[in-house]
């Protein structure tokens, strides 16, 4: 059975991104596919302290020095066969509690361990507001991703204006997403 971690951050649990989360749930629950739901808000993290004058040891070892939730949610990310990344969007970038997170993995991963190295993804950014940060937030999201070597299956951008058609779309989105980690990607990288 396919493993599929859905990673997510809002600190409203019944929001637009709350919404945008349960519909791709929703479409790779159908596909008989193990959902692993990580929110982040929910979890004990702490930002990177650039330690060790500015390198830290994770770039050596490929693990970070400080002890919360960090290593089980990058142990959930490793383990999985693909990952759903989904952020709230504020300032045009993914939310705090997803950057802290993001900032540590990339150290980890990009630099040491690689674990994550070529699996493929789907990116999704929810603006509650204008919308208009959407796209920059998905921009942060694949550079960082790049950078450990992950390659985005879709980029999917979830505002106000949109949400009654793309909402119904993220069920199809994560049945397709299913499908293809069973039977491969066609998309030249």
């Amino acid at each position: 059975m396919k493993k599929v971690a859905v990673i997510w951050s809002s600190p409203n649990k019944d929001g637009l991104t709350a919404s945008a989360k349960d519909r791709i749930i929703s479409g790779l629950s159908s596909e008989e596919t193990e959902v692993i739901e990580i929110h982040l808000n929910g979890k004990d993290l702490s930002s990177c302290r650039a330690c060790g004058n500015g390198w830290g040891t994770c770039n050596k070892t490929g693990s970070c020095v400080i002890r919360d939730d960090f290593e089980e949610i990058y142990r959930s990310l490793a383990e999985a066969d693909g990952i759903v990344w989904i952020s709230a969007v504020y300032w045009s970038d993914m939310t705090e509690a997803f950057k802290s997170f993001f900032d540590r993995l990339r150290r980890c991963d990009a630099t040491k361990n690689h674990f994550l190295a070529d699996k493929r993804c789907i990116l999704i950014a929810c603006a509650g507001g204008t919308g208009r940060g959407t796209m920059e937030c998905l921009t942060q999201f694949e550079r960082g991703l790049t950078h450990m070597g992950m390659r985005v299956y879709d980029r999917i951008s979830v505002v106000r204006y949109n949400k009654d058609y793309i909402l119904p779309a993220l069920e199809v989105a994560g049945k397709t997403y299913a499908r293809v980690l069973e039977t491969g990607f066609d998309m030249y990288y």
